[in-house]
């Protein structure tokens, strides 16, 4: 692969990079008062409509989708430092751009697998910042890194599907304009083929049967940013026989398509993330004086720094190259990398964004400084998408394989 981006990339990087310097970093602190002041924490602050408008007239806007029918049109390859750059605010910049999960993931599920009726009711609504959705897959009382055990159940009665359940940590359904969900559950429980048992089928939050129950919190935060993460209960919940996305035992099949774009979105936030880290860790080295010298002068602090810098090159170039082979030989031709990111950069990223917080002390916990709310994030997402320990499983039956 060429480690240069191409003319259109650097374009874009410049660009974003700009607006960021311009409105995004600005309108943290505004977003945060002006939640303060709203009636309810789940509402969106109305500086992101005006940052969401200004994206779109520079031409910000579903960058993340590679169908220029309906996105932009990047690469995974061209996309990807893109995706880096708003992890530096990840509050905000992806919503501004609509590239925020969990809309993202389900923007491209509907344009790959719904129905021309489907995509005029939920997809072109979505890409137009109009509504948000939610991905409702995770369960409470079973362990949902195995998808077979999902025990949502989705029943056909007459003309219509019949969604009975419960989710928990449904993320955005918090959010007053989260109009659909889009269940994964079994229409088929009894079937030979464990991964054909599970179907899709889109609900819309409006439904007689659906209730949010209550906000998930993450390590104490409620997440307000992102639409909260909710348990939902499915109390027989019934929807046309067309809500299905794609066919009847074909969930299993597109939850992983979803996920894969999704890998790579994440994993470049969280490197974005891991530079504002070190930003903040080498202004905050160079400010501070300890036993008579400044922290950037201790050895500890210099060491941290430089591991660092080191850790987030390599995070950043295996991300690429896993892009990269998405790009020419498909998913199931990248899965190793695509693996090997999920497990690698949560986890480093975290390390990082410890030893910025403990070297800002007491600040570093603090709601003055980003680092305690990036840290949870970047924790989180060691369970999401799947927990570490299922990629490992994965990987390492691939590796073993040719050996048995």
């Amino acid at each position: 692969m060429d480690f240069a981006y191409d003319a259109r990339t650097e374009e874009l990087r410049e660009r974003l990079l700009a607006f960021m310097d311009a409105h995004v970093h600005p309108a943290e602190p505004v977003a945060a008062e002006q939640r303060a002041a709203l009636d309810s924490p789940w509402r969106t602050p109305p500086v992101v409509a005006e940052l969401q408008a200004e994206a779109r007239r520079q031409g910000l806007w579903n960058l993340f989708l590679p169908d220029p029918a309906y996105g932009a049109g990047l690469t995974n390859l061209q996309y990807a430092p893109l995706a880096e750059i708003t992890g530096r605010s990840p509050q905000l910049a992806p919503t501004a751009l609509n590239c925020a999960a969990p809309d993202t993931g389900n923007m491209e599920l509907l344009a790959e697998f719904g129905s021309a009726e489907q995509r005029r009711t939920w997809l072109e609504p979505l890409l137009a910042g109009e509504i948000r959705s939610a991905f409702a897959m995770t369960e409470p009382d079973v362990a949902s890194s195995d998808a077979t055990n999902i025990e949502t159940r989705i029943e056909r009665d007459g003309d219509s599907w019949v969604v009975s359940g419960r989710k928990w940590y449904i993320s955005g359904a918090m959010n007053p304009d989260c109009a659909v969900f889009i269940v994964m559950g079994k229409t088929d429980p009894g079937g030979a083929d464990v991964r054909r048992q599970q179907s899709m089928v889109l609900v819309p939050r409006d439904t007689p049967g659906v209730r949010v129950r209550r906000a998930m919190r993450v390590y104490g935060y409620e997440d307000h940013w992102h639409g909260g993460h909710a348990e939902v209960v499915f109390d027989r919940a019934r929807v046309p026989l067309a809500h299905l996305v794609g066919e009847e035992g074909g969930g299993f099949a597109i939850a992983q398509a979803r996920l894969g774009p999704g890998r790579i979105h994440h994993c470049m936030r969280l490197v974005g993330m891991a530079e504002r880290a070190i930003e903040l860790m080498c202004r905050r080295a160079v400010a501070r004086t300890a036993f008579g010298k400044a922290l950037a002068e201790q050895g500890v602090v210099r060491e941290w720094i430089a591991d660092a810098r080191v850790a987030v090159e390599q995070l950043r170039l295996l991300v690429l190259k896993t892009a990269w082979l998405m790009d020419t030989v498909g998913n199931r031709g990248a899965h190793t990398e695509i693996q090997a990111i999920k497990i690698a950069v949560p986890r480093t990223v975290v390390g990082i964004l410890d030893r910025a917080v403990q070297l800002h002390g007491a600040g570093g916990v603090s709601q003055d400084y980003p680092l305690a709310e990036l840290w949870a994030g970047a924790r989180t997402l060691q369970l999401a998408d799947g927990p570490d320990e299922v990629h490992q499983r994965s990987l390492a039956r691939r590796e073993l394989r040719p050996y048995r």
